[in-house]
């Protein structure tokens, strides 16, 4: 069992918090997580440049001057790609570059993600979160209240559109729901912002 602290607004302990390893997978599966990461950094790319073959640039295929006699190297037409708006030797064409995984494989590299974050004390727990005025001053104090200084992934039980309003100005602060949580977003962030309903709808 990993005991972590609930915190309020304000940053005072309020509670204690146990979490049981087995639910998030019992270890870390770094193996997994690897795959994820490399997954969700393919789905990432666009793969769509492209560039021009010689036989699609416009352009005559007349041979510019005769083989012998003029002094000059001996070349064809305006379109060989040696030639400036020639078409190119080795042409780039649109790529898929998208990676898959199972569901449940996903889902076990999101366990081991928030596991191995649990691990490292790098997961926050407040009991709830209120906003008094629609401001962005206002996350910006509790994120600061919580010690929060570097990246931070706020992770809510349900979509809260006064919060996403109030949070999507700051530039170390994303925020998302239990439901949409992945690996790529868990460790690319230092902090896991929980809340304790979040919580207890993920080990659920």
């Amino acid at each position: 069992m990993i005991e972590i602290p609930i915190y309020n607004q304000a940053g005072q302990e309020v509670g204690k918090y146990q979490v049981d390893e087995q639910k998030l997978g019992g270890e870390v599966r770094h193996n997994l997580l690897k795959q994820a990461l490399v997954m969700y950094h393919a789905n990432k790319r666009q793969g769509t440049v492209r560039t021009l073959a010689r036989g699609e640039v416009a352009g005559s295929t007349r041979k510019l001057y005769r083989q012998k006699g003029t002094g000059n190297a001996r070349t064809g037409g305006i379109r060989n790609p040696i030639k400036v708006g020639g078409g190119h030797a080795k042409q780039k064409r649109p790529k898929d570059w998208r990676l898959d995984m199972p569901k449940k494989a996903r889902r076990l590299a999101r366990d081991s993600a928030i596991l191995a974050k649990l691990q490292s004390n790098e997961v926050c727990l407040v009991d709830e979160i209120r906003l008094s005025e629609p401001k962005t001053r206002q996350v910006a104090g509790i994120l600061k209240a919580l010690g929060i200084g570097r990246t931070c992934l706020m992770a809510l039980a349900a979509h809260d559109p006064t919060i996403e309003r109030c949070s999507r100005n700051l530039p170390n602060a994303r925020l998302t729901t239990v439901a949409q949580l992945n690996a790529w977003d868990i460790l690319n962030n230092r902090t896991l912002l929980l809340t304790k309903a979040g919580m207890d709808q993920l080990l659920a």
